[in-house]
């Protein structure tokens, strides 16, 4: 009689640490959904200097760790509004990255890897950190899940190579879409030369994308998608920098852009790219400065704002986002 009493109290026991495990399981299910679920934040610097970049990149608490890739704009020739060396220097020092590049595919200064070096050399770039123009040895493709344009997004073929990625953008206006920011630099950025000419035409073609030009939403739309690609090969090792000064509503591939109207709004971070974007540009829209309404013009005239709500659409992120003022 003992024995069977014996059985059935060790069943009651595994049934109860059997019940508390699962629950104990759900609930951390349950904490890590809300986790997710959470607003993103947006931190913020006023005040933009190398100092405060690095410690912008520490406010995120996701440390770059492995090879790292820091994309940004090497800057076409003849253009002046670039991100500067001696701002980034720091922050790319710390982490040991490797600014990485891909070649244009509108001709210009930076068509081919030789005289892309060229430029970032020129630019001061190659003086703080090594330069890897990442298609410079063909492409490799990227799968593009949920769209409606895009299969696949051509990058570099040196991308993969990369343990982690930093989005460091000059946040400004762009001639095509409206604004160039976090989404642009990824998706863009990072596709080869050809790959570039696949997204502007919306996946038409990866010759001349001029002659293949879609209508404007859809190649906002494969922007959003060529950016999903990344943020989903890359997991939790990204994050996204913003410096939002020399406001120009054209872009830094452009020789000779339209020297800006409004006054520089600071140093934006976060792990969410879509809520970094949409920061920027309502910092823009709630700016005092009566010069802004040039670069609203610019992103409203290309429809520029459908490339977050599509963003959002697709699950690259969000638009709600929670700012930081960290000074």
């Amino acid at each position: 009689m003992k024995k069977y009493i014996n059985i059935a109290l060790c069943a009651f026991l595994s049934a109860l640490i059997g019940i508390s495990c699962n629950t104990r399981a759900q609930n951390s299910e349950t904490q890590l959904s809300k986790k997710d679920n959470e607003t993103p934040k947006v931190y913020m610097f006023k005040e933009i200097s190398p100092e405060n970049l690095v410690k912008i990149y520490e406010a995120l608490n996701r440390k770059a760790t492995g090879k790292v890739a820091v994309k940004l704009s090497t800057g076409e020739p003849g253009g002046h509004n670039f991100l500067q060396p001696a701002l980034i220097k720091d922050l790319v020092q710390k982490v040991n990255g490797t600014i990485v590049e891909c070649n244009t595919a509108y001709g210009g200064g930076r068509a081919d890897t030789e005289s892309h070096l060229k430029a970032a050399a020129d630019h001061g770039f190659t003086a703080i950190a090594p330069v890897d123009i990442m298609d410079s040895e063909g492409e490799t493709a990227l799968p593009v899940h949920g769209g409606k344009h895009l299969k696949e997004n051509y990058v570099g073929a040196h991308y993969p190579n990369y343990d982690f990625t930093i989005i460091l953008s000059h946040f400004k206006g762009h001639a095509m879409g409206g604004f160039g920011g976090a989404i642009k630099n990824m998706s863009i950025g990072i596709a080869s030369s050809t790959g570039k000419a696949w997204i502007h035409s919306a996946g038409k073609t990866k010759g001349n994308p001029w002659e293949n030009l879609p209508a404007q939403d859809d190649f906002l739309e494969s922007m959003a998608e060529a950016a999903k690609s990344v943020a989903e090969h890359c997991g939790k090792k990204i994050i996204y920098i913003s410096v939002a000064n020399n406001l120009s509503v054209d872009c830094d591939c452009d020789a000779s852009p339209e020297d800006p109207k409004m006054g520089d709004i600071g140093i934006l971070a976060s792990l969410n790219p879509v809520a970094l974007d949409k920061a920027c540009t309502d910092l823009v829209r709630a700016s005092e400065d009566h010069g802004k309404i040039h670069l609203i013009e610019r992103i409203d005239s290309r429809h520029g704002m459908h490339t977050l709500e599509y963003g959002e659409q697709i699950g690259l992120g969000s638009q709600k986002y929670e700012l930081v003022k960290l000074d």
